[in-house]
């Protein structure tokens, strides 16, 4: 077999079940505080170009908070008209009609602040993911060794999240409170100065019970989200092996597994909600405690003359709005802290730079392509893996149009050197050229453009058979896309297919049968018309009489192109224009199938062991 499936860039991918399960437990496991809030200053980009609507929100932000404080005074106005000792129906609608107005234009502010406010956060957000999204595709496997996908998902998934959150609803929501705070504060001494000397030693009061038991609370719920994502991942990877289970007859246990964990989280989240539970009672008896204790105060305070009635009501108003923006700050201000780490491991992600890039001034390929292929003295180790090199003193070149094989044992280092002449890796020593041209020194989409590759497993897309093949030729029109279909034995069972071409494949197209998909993404190399084209075992997922048919397809595609075949199969190897047998990391033979068979070396023994005697 193929050692491409087996190097260590591709090695503890994750399926697509247990990737969710995953993600979700990163996201519960790692969405910590920071205190630092610093990270949050990645967004001011995103929001410069975005001036007008920041300004309008902070507009209607300011007016929705006046407003509301207006109400307070409009209040005051209305109560004190009310105490007067002569007061008719007609003086009294006035002030009605004032309060009506404070209303409508709180409104109006409040409607229009959560648009803008909405629209901003919204649109950051998408300025943000598609950025993100658009680096994270150019980053080199290397990235992805220390990095799990998973991971990398989360980030651009959660972590956005938590970030849409805080600029959609907790930034207004915190601003609108500081300001309610500061103006009811302000207000307030102005009204009463003696009251408000209570008031605000009465806060304290009212958060101690918060930080006590609010930390308990915190620490419940991040236990609760742990043992959830566990039972998740636990459903994530048995929903993704179903057939495992069920042929195993391990539905019951696999079941009985799952629902303990989530009695676990229950048990949990009743403790969580016992907590909480203790917290709203203290912190609701302390508050309408001190509030019932003010207002006694003010009570009397009116009664001796000291201040008016509606005085008082403005206070006891003011009061209320201070309390609320006062807990509403400390909720907002967790939001933030939370937004900060997410945004730290975003900026973290958007900091990360590719190993391979283009050069600043990269050479261009000569035009014609011709096809050329050389490996000068190829040294190179996996990263994390420097003592164990994966070719060593590697040579080889390949003529424009030649047919050669690469041969030997898992582990030899022959879908390295695709990875190499893709340029996924650059090697610690030599050169690889394409066309005469150090691939380092050049664009490597320039380089890649030059190439088709059919891997064992050719991953497929949740298209459409003409989006999957398209994949490889945006632009080709339709005939193109029948007659690359027609190439690689495709076309019957597509246009069998209930929508023929356009039918959807399902995710990873596994709706088709391992021999079609193979066909499907040979359909999408051939339509590459590239000059080179790198076959990894193209048709071991055929059967026999696919299989003839897909080769012979091959054979046609290849005249006139260099190509490059990790092959075990005798007739592929037959076919070839000469076979270079590998070991761990190096030639050891190279010539024809006669040849090598002749000279009784590793090949010899490999083709008797893969396909007989008799055959060898």
């Amino acid at each position: 077999m193929s050692d491409f499936g087996s190097e260590p860039a591709v090695e503890g991918r994750p399926t697509v079940g247990a990737s969710l399960a995953q993600d979700i437990s990163d996201a519960a496991a790692q969405r910590a505080k920071s205190r630092n809030i610093k990270p949050l200053a990645a967004l001011t980009p995103f929001l410069k170009a975005h001036l007008g609507d920041v300004g309008l929100a902070g507009v209607f932000l300011v007016t929705a908070a006046a407003s509301t404080l207006g109400l307070s005074g409009a209040v005051r106005l209305l109560v004190d008209h009310l105490t007067k000792a002569r007061t008719n129906a007609a003086s009294v609608d006035q002030w009605f009609w004032l309060l009506g107005v404070v209303a409508v234009a709180l409104a109006v502010s409040s409607a229009l602040r959560y648009f803008f406010v909405t629209k901003l956060g919204e649109r950051i957000v998408a300025d943000l993911r598609k950025a993100t999204y658009a680096h994270i595709l150019t980053l080199d496997p290397a990235f992805f060794l220390h990095m799990r996908t998973g991971e990398v998902l989360s980030r651009l998934t959660t972590d956005i999240q938590i970030v849409e959150s805080l600029i959609g609803t907790s930034i207004s929501v915190a601003l609108r409170n500081v300001l309610m705070l500061i103006g009811a504060l302000i207000l307030m001494v102005v009204v009463s100065p003696h009251l408000t000397g209570m008031v605000v030693v009465l806060i304290p009061v009212v958060l101690a019970p918060l930080f006590l038991f609010g930390r308990k609370v915190r620490q419940l719920t991040a236990s609760t989200q742990d043992q959830f994502a566990q039972a998740v991942g636990h459903a994530g990877e048995t929903l993704d092996a179903l057939e495992t289970v069920q042929a195993f007859g391990r539905e019951a246990a696999g079941a009985k597994v799952f629902g303990g964990a989530v009695e676990a989280s229950f048990q949990t989240s009743l403790r969580r909600m016992t907590a909480r539970a203790g917290m709203i009672a203290a912190v609701i008896t302390l508050v309408f405690g001190g509030v019932v204790g003010i207002f006694w105060f003010g009570v009397h305070a009116g009664l001796r003359g000291e201040m008016s009635w509606g005085a008082l009501f403005q206070f006891a108003f003011l009061s209320v709005m201070a309390a609320g923006s006062v807990g509403a700050l400390g909720e907002t201000w967790g939001d933030v802290q939370k937004a900060a780490g997410a945004m730290e491991r975003i900026t973290d992600l958007l900091a990360a730079r590719p190993g391979i890039a283009a050069p600043a001034v990269p050479k261009h390929l000569p035009a014609p392509a011709r096809g050329e292929i050389e490996f000068s003295n190829i040294t190179f180790a996996y990263p994390g893996r420097a003592d164990l090199p994966a070719l060593q003193g590697f040579d080889l070149r390949v003529a424009p149009g030649e047919r050669v094989a690469l041969v030997g044992p898992s582990g030899a280092g022959k879908s390295t050197v695709f990875r190499l002449l893709l340029r996924f890796y650059d090697p610690q020593f030599g050169s690889v050229k394409v066309d005469g041209v150090d691939v380092r020194e050049a664009d490597p989409a320039e380089v890649r453009a030059r190439m088709a590759l059919v891997a064992q497993d050719s991953p497929l897309f949740s298209g459409s058979a003409l989006e999957n093949i398209r994949f490889g030729n945006a632009t080709a029109d339709l005939d193109t896309v029948r007659a690359a279909a027609r190439a690689a034995q495709a076309q019957d069972f597509l246009d069998a297919l209930p929508q023929g071409f356009d039918t959807p494949l399902g995710e990873r197209a596994r709706s088709l049968s391992g021999g079609q998909r193979q066909r499907l993404a040979i359909a999408r190399a051939l339509i590459r018309e590239t000059p080179i084209l790198l076959l990894d075992e193209a048709t071991s997922a055929l059967d026999a009489e696919n299989e003839r048919l897909v080769q012979k397809a091959l054979e046609e595609a290849m005249v006139g192109h260099t190509t490059l075949v990790i092959a075990h199969r005798l007739a592929t190897v037959l076919k070839a224009d000469r076979i270079i047998v590998m070991d761990k990391g190096r030639v050891v033979e190279q010539g024809s199938h006669h040849e090598l068979i002749s000279k009784s070396g590793l090949y010899a023994r490999l083709a008797s062991l893969q396909f007989g005697d008799a055959a060898a």
